[in-house]
């Protein structure tokens, strides 16, 4: 085994990429010499409202957004889903036709509190039904293009001071490419108690080195060094605000979706300068092509728990007004179901907006039942249109066309 003796060039020359922690993870990104020049402008574009807070909330694998939100007002959802399909008296009526699935009691509330914004029929042209590639889509905002940036750091980039340390955090086991910035390294960890930086001795001694060190007479080694302070400050700081932070909310069980959005909360509570969140839901777990049922209805209650959990923790701690969450999939379910009593990799399919700030209600048209693309829902809603929703009308950055490379017209849901 070769082995690798580093030193402070070596850091140089390698970027500092791959040295990760937790469970191996990426925490520092390579930076370009633009970058770093970057990072000596001050101010931000995010003017109007500095205080909000984004979560993204990703489920891997692709809901089914049929039996997600349930369209009992259409006889051709029965006739496709003989097995599969839930009936009209246990679905939770919400309006038009629609209903929440039955476990899905979090949801409910949110939604008659006026607190959660259901946007039909997400997609985008020319789908993708592999799951790596179309999270790739969901997670650059180009889909059928290219980007070295995530649309997440994109906006991170453009619209918020790079000066700023810790202002994404990922929350995962690894980081996603939705958060991939220039001048931003996001906090990644999954979980808190074994956050420490990972990698070979020489790498732990040589970045031990670096976040000692005091240089002035080179601007990249001090910035290295002060990222490297920075590492290890910030997982100092996650253990302990994770490990002390109590609540009496409850976020439902299944642990997940709702510890990671427990841990949002701790990090929230303690005021921490972090304004975008993307929390995962851990591995593909909507992937439901065998037995969907139980699972299924398993995994939409955690879900819906875990948000109206979060919801009400902002409300506790008094950040409910600065908070909104967004929620997404990579792609739908076909809408038929398949002999094994599963439904396939589809394309459109819900997506989901909460917070107090939340025009709550219906949004968009949902995708015909009967008008189908190779047994597949054509989309209504371009998801670029939610990430726009966002961007400009929740956290107020004007130029949400920079950031998506388009112009999408925002849905209005937000009061």
């Amino acid at each position: 085994m070769t082995r690798c003796f580093c030193s402070r060039r070596d850091f140089l020359i390698k970027g500092l990429y791959g040295v990760g922690v937790g469970a191996g993870l990426p925490f520092i990104l390579n930076r370009t010499s633009a970058a770093l020049a970057a990072q000596a402008l001050e101010g931000t574009s995010v003017e109007k409202h500095p205080e909000r807070i984004l979560v993204v909330v990703e489920l891997s694998g692709g809901n089914d957004g049929l039996n997600t939100v349930v369209p009992f007002g259409d006889a051709a959802y029965y006739r496709a889903r003989p097995n599969l399909g839930i009936p009209a008296q246990q679905a939770i009526h919400i309006a038009d036709g629609f209903g929440f699935h039955p476990s899905m009691i979090g949801f409910e509330r949110l939604y008659k509190d006026g607190l959660l914004a259901v946007v039909h029929g997400c997609g985008y042209d020319h789908p993708s039904l592999s799951h790596f590639s179309s999270m790739g889509f969901w997670h650059t905002g180009v889909p059928n293009g290219g980007d070295a940036r995530g649309w997440l750091g994109r906006l991170a980039d453009e619209g918020y001071d790079a000066a700023t340390r810790n202002l994404i955090v990922n929350v995962g086991n690894s980081q996603s490419m939705a958060v991939r910035a220039t001048r931003h390294s996001p906090l990644v960890f999954d979980d808190p108690s074994r956050f420490r930086r990972d990698g070979t001795d020489e790498e732990k001694h040589a970045l031990v080195a670096l976040s000692q060190s005091r240089t002035t007479t080179n601007s990249t080694l001090e910035f290295l060094a002060s990222t490297a302070q920075n590492a290890t400050e910030s997982s100092d700081f996650v253990r302990r605000t994770s490990a002390e932070y109590r609540t009496p909310v409850d976020y439902g069980v299944g642990g997940g979706l709702g510890g990671n959005l427990q841990r949002v909360a701790a990090l929230i509570a303690s005021e921490t300068p972090t304004r975008l969140y993307y929390v995962t839901y851990a591995g593909n777990s909507f992937d439901t092509h065998v037995q969907q049922a139980d699972l299924h209805t398993r995994l939409l209650m955690y879900t819906a728990d875990a948000v109206r959990g979060f919801m009400e923790d902002m409300n506790r701690i008094g950040r409910a007004n600065d908070v909104a969450l967004m929620m997404f999939t990579e792609f739908g379910r076909r809408v038929e179901e398949n002999g094994s009593l599963g439904t396939d990799h589809g394309t459109a399919t819900p997506m989901f907006i909460v917070g107090k700030g939340v025009k709550g209600g219906l949004y968009g048209q949902h995708p015909s039942l009967t008008d189908l693309d190779d047994g597949n829902l054509k989309m209504t809603t371009d998801f670029r249109r939610v990430y726009a929703t966002v961007i400009k009308e929740w956290l107020g950055y004007d130029h949400a066309e920079l950031i998506l490379k388009g112009q999408f017209a925002p849905l209005g849901a937000f009061a």
